[in-house]
């Protein structure tokens, strides 16, 4: 007897905030991140074999994680993506939620956002000594457009109501272009901590007026205003550059700069940077000039809006339960 649960979770666009929930600034100057899930999935498919089988490890080292986390050592995991890998989409969170939420249909316990997400970063955090912060597994677990409020031992999600005629202007409006760069998230985010740590004046400032931007951010999505948001993109991707010289690459550089003089308010790269994405926020009417301008200096990524979060898609329940 076996059983197969199938779930997904999204990836999602960082707008602003998302240096300052990363340990040790966020315990002690609380954060605050603005983000938006998007329609480009990771996808977990969990079989469990019966108890006396062999146990069937992953195959890679977040895989083995989860299962661990999980205790279910019959479980067998593969992982799909219908985005670049290091992208700078909070991909590898979008995958350790689908992962941990098919893993606990399985385990027969209940789909909660937030244990869910605080699980998924556990486990890349603490069992794999990836260091990061939390949004990521926040937006992939809940999913739409989120105002999170963090501090020492505390997450506080705030759900930003998004009808569906403005998640259609947010997506024609949001121009996504990969550079086709790989990041390093990993070395940047402790170059950036050892920088807080050290109290450095300009890294200090920065991550303050990013944290602030966040809010005025969720502020502008709240009114629907996009030419303001992307206003704030820009500011807040004057202030991100700052923070270490790996983030901000020549091609990034280029295509802010064409985004600038292509009808963009405002642009900024995802993620951690030094490759990855970069996301243009288009000012009314001129969409379709900006998608033209960055299509030469990178591949597109074509989007909608993800409201559910981490959704459980296909599940055979027989034989469930065995451990």
């Amino acid at each position: 007897m076996s059983s197969s649960i199938i779930a997904r979770a999204p990836t999602r666009l960082d707008f602003g905030g998302g240096w300052t929930d990363v340990p040790p600034y966020v315990e002690r100057e609380g954060g605050a991140v603005c983000n938006l899930a998007i329609a480009r999935y990771a996808t977990a498919t969990v079989s469990i074999g019966a108890p006396t089988t062999l146990p069937i490890r992953g195959n890679d080292p977040l895989v083995d994680a989860v299962i661990r986390r999980a205790a279910l050592p019959h479980a067998s995991v593969i992982l799909e993506s219908d985005f670049p890998v290091g992208a700078g989409l909070g991909g590898s969170a979008a995958a350790g939620v689908a992962a941990a939420g098919a893993l606990a249909v399985a385990r027969g316990a209940p789909l909660l956002p937030h244990a869910l997400a605080a699980q998924s970063r556990a486990t890349e955090v603490e069992d794999l000594g990836v260091p990061g912060g939390f949004q990521d597994h926040y937006a992939a677990a809940f999913g739409g457009a989120l105002l999170l409020t963090l501090g020492e031992g505390h997450v506080d999600v705030d759900r930003i109501p998004l009808d569906a005629a403005f998640q259609e202007e947010l997506a024609r409006r949001l121009i996504v272009v990969y550079t086709g760069e790989s990041r390093v998230s990993g070395e940047t985010i402790s170059a950036v901590r050892d920088a807080y740590l050290a109290g450095e004046p300009r890294t200090v400032r920065a991550l303050a007026r990013m944290k602030a931007l966040a809010v005025e951010m969720a502020a502008a999505l709240r009114g629907g205003d996009v030419d303001t948001l992307g206003e704030l993109v820009a500011e807040h991707w004057m202030h991100q550059r700052t923070l270490h010289p790996a983030i901000p690459t020549a091609r990034i550089d280029s295509i802010i700069a064409r985004a600038a003089s292509s009808g963009a308010a405002g642009a900024k790269a995802l993620g951690a940077s030094g490759g990855g994405c970069v996301l243009a926020v288009a000012r009314e009417g001129r969409e379709g000039e900006l998608a033209r301008a960055l299509g030469t200096l990178g591949e597109l990524l074509d989007f909608t809006i993800d409201t559910a979060g981490l959704t459980v898609i296909s599940r055979s329940m027989e034989g469930a339960g065995a451990t």
